[in-house]
């Protein structure tokens, strides 16, 4: 790129917030672009296309009232950057960068381009870290892992923003080590953002957060923005400080909508459901931001938020994401109306890098401990369906022991008023297990049980457990 500014009067035809440029053919994709009007305001905005016949323009404010013909874009020759630094963290920011918290504009330790690139394959290292984010359902089942990118399926009316403020405010890393909270608002309403940011405030993550909120009045071209703007400041203080950073993305749908909404103005052929053909590379390049890089300190982890359509996993939103990420937590609109909070539903939900994460860094019992709480879980739940039919008093005692099982299961378990450590959440599994017997428990190795009973000072056989009839 020259790095020469320079100036072209009129635009040849404009499109929502696209402009289409005539004889810029020394322009550079990414390249940032002043857009002036004759009464003195201006716009910022980057050149998306190059081509013979024209270059577009993607224009960042809203461009209502502004008159193409005569309008002056200045080409910078420079890439759109974004100040970042731990000056930024405790400020709350637009989707633009533009800050919502009455102070002044961050001038940051230095300035990294927008659209950076996912992380090299060769250079990254295999994530293995455990992150413990005060959720039961997650800790001890779907564990969270530094440098993953776990998604959460939510669907309209679900409190998946909740959700996503009780993780910001109690997101701990295994060590005492240096950790932030990014989280990026993507076209979420004004209440939304009240209420999410009511809930943090009490926290002491507050100041070792950064917020950027894209609300539903901003402009859409914003909600494309918004996230690559987090992701440069997370792997600013990630990889150059040396922190684990986790990045919360709400909600992924409507930057999809955005997207959506760009290629119909760009005039572009369709793909599935009308979203872009680009979409799963689109996704994939603000997901593979996420990881840990084998010669640098720090990691980025991702907690994408997504709204599912109709609440249809297959619908190409949560189809898409799920094959970019490492698994995805569900939530259930049933436990939902049972007030279960948070209404995580275990048996579609995954983490495949759960295991690198558990064992040494929570208890080495996790895994097996986890896969029975599972089984008795999905007995339970196939047990309540058959229940419907023939009635509890027809099922056999296995099944209704599984059945009351499952009821406690998402009544204590699942269900959580406050934060519990993930050792609670252990020990609050195994009371759980424990109301069985040992017949119904084959998951579990015998040399398990006698280490428990070993440990609480019994013989070397489990204590009779108070089996429910």
């Amino acid at each position: 790129m020259s790095g020469v500014t320079r100036i072209h009067h009129g635009a040849q035809a404009a499109a929502g917030p696209l402009l289409q440029v005539a004889g810029a053919r020394r322009a550079a994709l990414g390249e940032w672009v002043i857009v002036s009007t004759p009464d003195g305001a201006s716009r910022r905005g980057q050149v998306i296309e190059v081509s013979d016949r024209a270059t577009v323009v993607q224009v960042f404010e809203d461009t209502v009232g502004l008159a193409a013909a005569s309008a002056d874009l200045k080409l910078s020759g420079q890439v759109s950057r974004a100040p970042v630094g731990e000056e930024l963290l405790g400020r709350v920011l637009s989707g633009a960068g533009v800050p919502l918290d009455e102070l002044p504009a961050p001038i940051g330790s230095a300035l990294r381009p927008v659209w950076g690139a996912p992380m090299n394959p060769v250079r990254r290292s295999k994530p293995s870290d455990f992150i413990e984010t005060g959720i039961t359902a997650i800790d001890g089942m779907n564990t969270l892992v530094r440098g993953q990118k776990l998604p959460i399926f939510s669907g309209a009316g679900l409190p998946g923003l909740d959700l996503a403020a009780r993780i910001v405010a109690g997101a701990r890393t295994a060590r005492d080590e240096a950790f932030a909270v990014i989280f990026v608002g993507i076209g979420i309403t004004q209440r939304e953002t009240q209420r999410f940011l009511a809930q943090v405030e009490g926290s002491e993550r507050l100041e070792q957060s950064v917020f950027y909120l894209n609300r539903t009045g901003d402009p859409t071209v914003e909600r494309l923005l918004a996230p690559r703007l987090a992701l440069a400041q997370a792997e600013y203080l990630a990889f150059e400080r040396g922190m684990h950073v986790l990045v919360v993305l709400a909600d992924c749908t409507n930057y999809c909508e955005a997207l959506r909404e760009m290629g119909a103005a760009r005039e572009e052929i369709p793909g599935r459901r009308g979203y872009p053909g680009y979409m799963y590379t689109d996704l994939a390049s603000i997901f593979e931001r996420a990881g840990v890089l084998r010669d640098r300190p720090g990691s980025v982890t991702q907690l994408p938020i997504l709204t599912m359509p109709d609440d249809d996993i297959t619908h190409p939103i949560p189809d898409l994401t799920g094959y970019i990420t490492e698994g995805q937590i569900v939530l259930s609109r049933e436990l939902d109306r049972k007030g279960v909070f948070p209404p995580i539903d275990v048996l579609p939900s995954l983490s495949r890098l759960m295991a690198s994460g558990i064992g040494k860094q929570t208890v080495p019992e996790h895994r097996q401990w986890a896969d029975q709480l599972y089984a008795v879980y999905a007995q339970g739940r196939e047990a309540r369906l058959t229940a419907a039919i023939v009635g509890e008093s027809g099922l056999p005692p296995a099944d209704r022991r599984a059945l009351a099982f499952a009821e406690r299961f998402e009544r204590e378990f699942v269900h959580q008023s406050g934060r519990r450590t993930v050792r609670e959440s252990i020990a609050l599994g195994w009371r759980l297990l424990e109301t069985l017997p040992r017949e119904d428990l084959l998951k579990i190795p015998d040399e398990i049980w006698a280490a428990r009973a070993a440990a609480q000072g019994e013989g070397p056989e489990r204590p009779a457990a108070e089996a429910t009839p």
